[in-house]
């Protein structure tokens, strides 16, 4: 097969949940040890660092890669949904894994895994524990798929856990309740392992302390250190003034970007502590240069001087809320926004924090669970009295506000992880 055939056959043979949503889900973990017990449990033969969280979780843990990668660790990095290429979910030192050993994996193990259908992120997980193993990896960066404590990335016995903050998505999977969603995320915190806490609230805090305490897991959270104490962001990035790394310079815009950098420095406070070899030049190449050192994409990332033009990939409300103050902090005469969403979100309720007064481009992203355009504009109507045109697909959108917007202007393109994986596929 060819790489393209064999990325088609996974498409086809284990549903993808970007696509399909729901019905790619599998609870449990016993297709994945049955996989981990075939490979010889790839995953023991390396040091691991677990991330889970609502938001942010991709962020941290691109940043710890980086971070790590500059300390000199050969580092392998497992994160999902990619954007433009599948590889991206796989990597060593910021390299995708190649097209070839992709191809390989499948033709050589489908006879064995065809029969137990696993999952696309079953089967996508299995292929980067072996990866890693073959490339004999210092440590692994390795994020959550979804929830934590059935997804099938929590076989590993990782040095550290690292769980960003929790706010309402996948309630079909995780829950209906704030406590619910943290109970699931927890699931990651191991026996004895250290846990960083980035965000809490008053629901979830006691949820991550009782399964802390029964896991006799010691236990941080990130915003009782306060270890971030101002930041000031400058030409697209932020410059952070910390306890341990003054005046420190992260590549990553977006406000978001400070709740997950006070998570990372107490993250790297307790790799420290437990022995990893992480200096303060380390910190800060890993932050300056994160997209470099590992290819992270999509985070308040700009794609156009002018008309000055950004995506990100904040989807539910929790991110919404933090793009929408970024954008508050923008200077430009028009304000144009091109969104689209997917059909298991929480829409009216991000619709209804849009401001009234931008210029709507409504489109659709090319997965099957995107929201068709004049449903979204529909919605957008109803729910906010919000106005604009509907485009078939993100380029055309993109196309439309390109054309309409002055020098002066600004625009914006999101709503959903894979309308910014349509626009960065066409660039």
């Amino acid at each position: 097969m060819t790489y393209e055939e064999t990325i088609t056959y996974l498409y086809n043979s284990a549903p993808l949940f970007q696509n399909v949503g729901g019905d790619a889900y599998k609870e449990g973990l016993e297709t994945t040890l049955t996989l981990d017990k075939h490979f010889g449990h790839p995953h023991r033969k390396f040091r691991t660092i677990h991330v889970a969280g609502t938001n942010g979780k991709g962020s941290c843990s691109h940043t710890l890669a980086a971070i790590l990668q500059s300390a000199g660790y050969k580092v392998g990095l497992y994160t999902s949904p990619h954007l433009v290429d599948f590889r991206e979910r796989i990597r060593v030192n910021g390299e995708m894994i190649p097209r070839q050993r992709v191809i390989d994996f499948v033709e050589q193990h489908r006879s064995f895994f065809e029969p137990l259908h696993p999952s696309f992120f079953e089967l996508t997980t299995a292929m980067a524990f072996n990866y890693f193993a073959e490339q004999q990896v210092d440590v692994a960066v390795i994020e959550v798929g979804l929830g934590g404590r059935l997804d099938c990335t929590n076989i590993i016995r990782p040095d550290l856990c690292v769980i960003t903050n929790i706010s309402f998505d996948h309630i079909q999977f995780l829950g209906d309740t704030l406590a619910k969603i943290a109970a699931e995320k927890a699931g990651i915190i191991k026996p004895g392992i250290p846990v960083v806490i980035g965000e809490t609230t008053p629901e979830t805090k006691p949820v991550f302390m009782e399964t802390a305490q029964k896991q006799g897991a010691p236990i941080h959270f990130a915003e009782e250190e306060q270890l971030v104490v101002s930041h000031l962001p400058q030409n697209g990035k932020n410059y952070y003034w910390t306890r341990d790394y003054p005046h420190l310079e992260g590549e990553l815009g977006g406000l978001c970007q400070v709740y997950n950098t006070n998570t990372l420095m107490s993250a790297i406070r307790t790799l420290t502590n437990i022995g990893y070899k992480i200096e303060e030049e380390h910190v800060r190449k890993g932050f300056a240069n994160v997209c470099a050192l590992t290819g992270l994409m999509g985070r308040w990332q700009k794609i156009q001087e002018i008309p000055a033009t950004f995506c990100d990939t904040g989807h539910n409300k929790a991110g919404i809320e933090l793009i929408l103050e970024q954008l508050s902090l923008q200077k430009y005469h028009h304000l144009h926004i091109v969104i689209g969403m997917v059909n298991d979100k929480d829409i009216r309720g991000v619709l209804n924090m849009l401001p009234r007064n931008a210029i709507y481009y409504f489109t659709k992203a090319s997965v099957s669970r995107a929201l068709n355009e004049r449903e979204v504009q529909r919605l957008a109507k109803e729910v906010a009295g919000l106005e604009g045109n509907t485009y078939p697909n993100v380029k055309e959108a993109f196309e439309a506000a390109n054309a309409n917007a002055q020098k002066d202007d600004f625009i914006f393109v999101g709503g959903s992880t894979f309308v910014v994986a349509d626009l960065l596929n066409d660039k």
